[in-house]
């Protein structure tokens, strides 16, 4: 069974720092791109960083770009998303998704599997 289990989300004051891990099981993230999407209450899902499946290749949405990095570790089968600086604007609920590909990644396209999510709230 694929399976995308997210983690690392909780609470955490304006400027803060958080790191988000996206662990698999049931396959290998080898061969799959990553991406971390958000959604915020009533707000659409919006994508905001992918890695492409050999960490080579990462991909920013605009308003995280320099404050969020995504790596993976192949060792783990896990990727990351450090989160740094954050603002209110930030909070969401933080998922991970991935997409057999290679050697690329793009945010905006359709993934194959998806985790649960995991919170993320910036307080003012």
């Amino acid at each position: 069974q694929y399976q995308l289990v997210e983690s690392g989300g909780g609470l955490v004051q304006s400027g803060g720092s958080l790191r988000l891990s996206c662990a698999a099981s049931g396959f290998t993230l080898d061969d799959y791109a990553v991406g971390w999407f958000r959604q915020a209450p009533g707000k659409e899902r919006e994508g905001v960083s992918c890695i492409d499946n050999n960490g080579d290749s990462s991909m920013y949405e605009g308003s995280v770009k320099g404050r969020f990095t995504i790596s993976r570790d192949a060792a783990k089968n896990t990727v990351y998303l450090q989160m740094n600086s954050l603002k209110p604007e930030d909070t969401a609920i933080y998922y991970c998704a991935a997409v057999r590909l290679f050697d690329v990644c793009v945010i905006q396209m359709t993934y194959e599997y998806w985790g649960q999510g995991t919170q993320v709230t910036v307080s003012s």
